[in-house]
């Protein structure tokens, strides 16, 4: 057992060495042997999607041409792949799109968007075979095989351990996914775990979910941990709690995304109710940190991703969210060994699906 750890371990070293990544994504040995693919690749997410054109080509991952689209613009994914197809120099030979919801057969529906999608009506609508519709933090997932350390935050150092990793990803929703580890590589898999029950433990955490169960429904992890739960928190220490919220706040509520302004002013300790909204939701991000790795057993640590988390690195960096990690029934141990790395790049998620693109067989 101790030979077949350090035969396993030099392999590691060997491999990352030759790819460059952070970890050994499953498929990542196909990588180096692709020469001159033209891939697309898609992130659709609730507010927006985004679309690259790749070369995959001796290992690398080169944009030929990218654009963003925001959602609310357009009536369906097809419009907007089409869209960006118009303008591409070259037609892609495989398609992959991470989208934000259950896939299944190839099918997703976006509950925080309202929209069905296809990957049938996709390769109907370009002409391309090879379509694949995955899990957005599948993708993400993906992308850690494009992903160097600079790339990452260290969050916790923790402990070199051979295992399952995670990753969790704030953003509009909540996304939630495993890697199992084969003694080779690691084999991203999607789940749903986000949209799973909130689990208040303080006096403060049941008023919230009162709050939340009067004025909004069920209060999963999905709308707590999220842009939309952000609003919500807030919210409720305004209502409930009597917090003040300064009419400078308002004004720029008129102006900006709402999520966006309550934790700038947090980060810049502009208004208490900011703050005190934002340390909740720093303190809720670390308790389901240490759900999912408990979940996963992930002891090859966690990646936290998705568009909030690297705009508040400072809320995260710091004793308080590892204090609220470690905070758990028991298994401290366990979860005071797992390495938590930051992802700072937003772009993660378009990557992975080019890789999969690239690299993953047909379906």
């Amino acid at each position: 057992m101790k030979i077949d750890f350090i035969i396993s371990y030099i392999w590691q070293l060997v491999f990352f060495q030759k790819i460059n990544s952070v970890i050994p994504i499953i498929y990542s040995d196909r990588l180096h042997a692709i020469k001159n693919k033209p891939v697309l690749a898609g992130d659709l997410g609730a507010t927006k999607m985004n679309m690259a054109l790749y070369n995959v080509s001796n290992g690398e991952l080169n944009v030929l041409s990218s654009k963003q689209y925001y959602c609310h613009e357009h009536t369906s994914m097809i419009e907007i792949v089409q869209l960006f197809m118009q303008e591409l120099p070259e037609k892609p030979e495989s398609i992959c799109i991470g989208v934000a919801g259950a896939v299944i057969d190839n099918k997703a529906d976006l509950l925080n968007l309202g929209w069905e999608v296809d990957g049938n009506e996709v390769h109907a609508a370009t002409g391309i075979s090879d379509v694949s519709l995955i899990n957005d933090l599948e993708a993400n997932a993906y992308g850690l095989a494009c992903l160097k350390d600079e790339d990452m935050i260290v969050i916790n150092e923790g402990e070199a351990k051979q295992g399952n990793a995670a990753i969790i990803a704030p953003g509009t929703g909540l996304g939630e996914a495993g890697l199992f580890w084969d003694g080779k590589f690691y084999h991203p898999f999607a789940t749903e775990g986000g949209h799973s029950d909130f689990a208040p433990r303080t006096e403060l955490d049941f008023e919230l979910t009162k709050y939340f169960l009067r004025t909004e429904g069920i209060p999963s992890w999905d709308r707590i941990i999220s842009g939309q739960g952000i609003h919500i928190i807030y919210n409720f220490l305004r209502d409930e709690k009597k917090f003040e919220e300064p009419e400078w706040l308002k004004k720029e509520f008129a102006e900006e995304d709402i999520a966006a302004a309550i934790s700038e002013a947090a980060l810049n300790n502009k208004a208490a109710i900011c703050v005190e909204t934002m340390q909740l939701f720093a303190r809720y991000l670390a308790r389901e940190c240490s759900n999912l790795v408990l979940k996963m057993k992930a002891i090859g640590g966690l990646f936290i991703g998705g568009g909030i988390p690297p705009k508040i690195e400072p809320l995260i960096q710091t004793k308080i969210f590892i204090d609220n990690y470690l905070d758990c029934d028991r298994q401290q141990d366990l979860v005071s060994i797992v390495p938590i790395k930051l992802i700072k790049t937003d772009k993660a998620p378009l990557m992975g699906a080019a890789f999969y693109a690239a690299c993953a067989p047909a379906l």
